[in-house]
């Protein structure tokens, strides 16, 4: 089976880190991170990712126009405002998301 892949957007770089290496800990994972829109972006055309995690510190513009260009480019992917709590919170978060979206396949 092909890991989750999990693309975390956040300006703060050292949050924005824990984030990756979590998600990174889940074996059935594969994350990867971006602070700045124009990163996001790149990584998203680049390669097939499965689900977006939108961190702290997104500026409501940014988010809007990221959340716009994401779905516009792939609707079938999965859009997570992700709002910290640790790894629990994160692990539940996606999952949460996984189920809703098998759900409607």
């Amino acid at each position: 089976m092909d890991k989750v892949k999990i693309l975390a957007v956040g300006r703060h770089e050292e949050i924005l880190q824990t984030v990756v290496r979590l998600v990174n800990n889940n074996p059935e994972w594969e994350g990867v991170g971006a602070v700045t829109d124009k990163d996001a972006v790149q990584q998203f055309d680049h390669q097939v990712i499965d689900v977006i995690l939108l961190c702290g510190g997104i500026e409501p513009e940014s988010e809007s126009n990221l959340r716009a260009y994401f779905t516009a480019h792939r609707p079938a992917v999965t859009i997570i405002q992700h709002y910290g709590g640790g790894s629990g919170l994160l692990t539940a978060e996606v999952y949460e998301a996984l189920r809703r979206k098998s759900q409607t396949l």
